[in-house]
């Protein structure tokens, strides 16, 4: 298998974390988005959407989405399991990193790329170039501090944002609370069951990637 990183991007981290949590050792090419590379006519024959990260199997299949790659390892290599072992634990874990990408991931996103100079005509990722939209900046602001107050009420009933152990829906709120920095939004100093669940993940070996 080959894996298509960028190690400055949110979404190639949470590959990267799954990953490492599964203790697999992957082929990994490293891809610039800084440097535009995920635009270039060698990268886009393997996506045409200039997005990453990219999971190419040894079968040749090409994943080019973190919850399909998460199924496709989780399927191939179930322990440890991260993605619920039970019906009703995959529902949750699924349920819960839906909520996730849509109040945390996506909001913090728009708030990026609707602002930051690198992202002008770059407002939405892919083949593309869609001009910025200040008004969804505020918005994703907004947002993003909604999903704070989401993910502190949670953590206070649940150890884990899905279930009792890391899942996939930690990675993702994980990668998204670490990257919230990038539009100067920080962990609400009163969310103190938040904080101590980031802790916990940021020691694990995995967040060091």
């Amino acid at each position: 298998m080959i894996f298509y990183d960028c190690s400055t991007a949110p979404n190639p981290r949470r590959a990267r974390m799954f990953i490492a949590e599964k203790g697999l050792d992957i082929e990994k090419r490293d891809i610039s988005i800084a440097k535009g590379e995920q635009m270039s006519e060698e990268f886009r024959t393997i996506n045409p959407q200039a997005t990453l990260p990219v999971l190419v199997t040894d079968d040749g299949l090409i994943l080019t989405e973190n919850l399909g790659m998460a199924a496709y390892l989780e399927a191939l290599h179930p322990e440890p399991p991260l993605m619920g072992r039970t019906p009703e634990e995959k529902g949750q874990v699924l349920m819960w990193h839906a909520i996730v990408e849509a109040q945390g991931g996506l909001p913090i996103a728009e708030a990026l790329r609707n602002s930051h100079p690198a992202f002008a005509h770059r407002a939405i990722p892919g083949p593309e170039n869609h001009a910025q939209i200040p008004e969804l900046a505020e918005r994703g602001l907004a947002r993003t501090r909604k999903f704070f107050d989401l993910l502190e009420a949670r953590l206070q009933q649940n150890t884990f944002v899905a279930l009792d152990h890391l899942t996939l829906a930690d990675i993702a709120a994980f990668v998204f609370v670490d990257f919230a920095r990038v539009i100067k939004m920080r962990i609400p100093e009163g969310n103190t069951a938040t904080r101590g669940w980031y802790d916990r993940i940021a020691a694990r070996p995995s967040a060091q990637l």
